[in-house]
This record gives structure tokens, C-alpha cells and sequence, in this order.
């Protein structure tokens, strides 16, 4: 029952269920949202192929590096990310879309072969770089994939292999 307030003049009752009949409506139509766009689809960045063009393949990678390289840096930078059970669901799926793409916009491990040599050069030295300075892999990839996280014995051994191929680079 609402109740009149002398001293602040207010219906103090009616105000809060006015405001909880908002606050549920709008529960409600978020929960709707929620469940809605769950419906609309994304592009799935997967392909079992791999190219005459790949990083690994071009340069005979040595397993090692190999296996730092596709657990660390393949999702986001090839042609075949490994989907964790939350990629299906949305909003999320559109962050993890887009970030794909704007990873493999910015290097692409799989056609790392098409790319001319002054871009192979420019993109070992950023590579070598990031990797040194703890900018890749990227903080909010590492926090849910913890073995994609460098040690420093790994940043080591992968910017020595690194620096050596630029070096050798035409």
C-alpha cells in the first residue's frame, strides 16, 4: 500500500513497485535478447588443410616450436582455430569471431608463404617483438588458455629460431 511521506512529500510505496515492475520488464526482455541471439549464426574459422604456404611447413619448423606456435598463436592467426565449448555461445562468439579475423587480417600463419619478402621481414621482426615485449599472446587469450602463456625459456627459444630464419630471409 503506498504511503504519503509529510516530510519528503512522496508516495514511497507506490514508487517501489512502480520500479520493480520496470526492473522485471526489463529482466524479462534481456533474458528474450539473451535467448534470441543465440539463433544468429557465426563463421566458424576451421579447415584441416594444411597449406604448401604455412609458417611451420615453410620453414621446417622443429616440433618444439611447432607445438609453442599452434598452442600460443595458431587460433587466432590461421585458418583452423581449436573452439573452447564457450564459442557457441553468444555474445561471446561474436568477440571471439571478430577477434579471429582481426588476428588473421594482421598475420596469417597458413599463407605466410604468399607474403612478399620485405612483409616476411616486417612480420618476423613484429612477431619477434611482440612475443619479447609480452604482447602476444594477447592477456585475455593467455587468462583462459593457460598453456598457450610463454615462459621465458620459450620466448628465448622461439626469438632465437625467429631472428635466424629473418636473418636468412632474401
Amino acid at each position: 500500500m503506498p504511503v504519503f511521506d509529510k516530510n519528503s512529500g512522496n508516495l514511497t510505496g507506490l514508487i517501489i513497485k512502480v520500479d520493480m515492475k520496470i526492473l522485471k520488464k526489463i529482466v524479462i526482455l534481456l533474458i528474450i535478447v539473451l535467448i534470441g541471439i543465440q539463433f544468429v549464426p557465426t563463421t566458424y574459422n576451421t579447415s584441416n588443410e594444411v597449406l604448401e604456404t604455412d609458417f611451420t611447413k615453410i620453414y621446417n619448423a622443429p616440433q618444439n616450436i611447432k607445438n609453442l606456435l599452434k598452442t600460443s598463436c595458431y587460433d587466432c592467426h590461421s585458418n583452423n582455430t581449436n573452439y573452447p565449448w564457450y564459442s557457441k555461445i553468444q555474445p561471446g562468439a561474436w568477440f571471439m569471431e571478430n577477434h579471429i579475423n582481426e588476428g588473421k587480417e594482421e598475420l596469417n600463419f597458413n599463407t605466410f608463404g604468399e607474403y612478399s619478402g620485405r612483409r616476411k621481414k616486417s612480420k618476423l621482426k613484429s612477431i619477434i617483438s611482440q612475443i619479447r615485449d609480452d604482447e602476444m599472446p594477447i592477456a585475455s587469450y593467455a587468462l583462459v588458455h593457460r598453456d598457450a602463456k610463454l615462459s621465458e625459456e620459450d620466448k628465448a627459444m622461439i626469438t632465437k629460431w625467429l631472428n635466424n630464419i629473418r636473418e636468412n630471409l632474401k
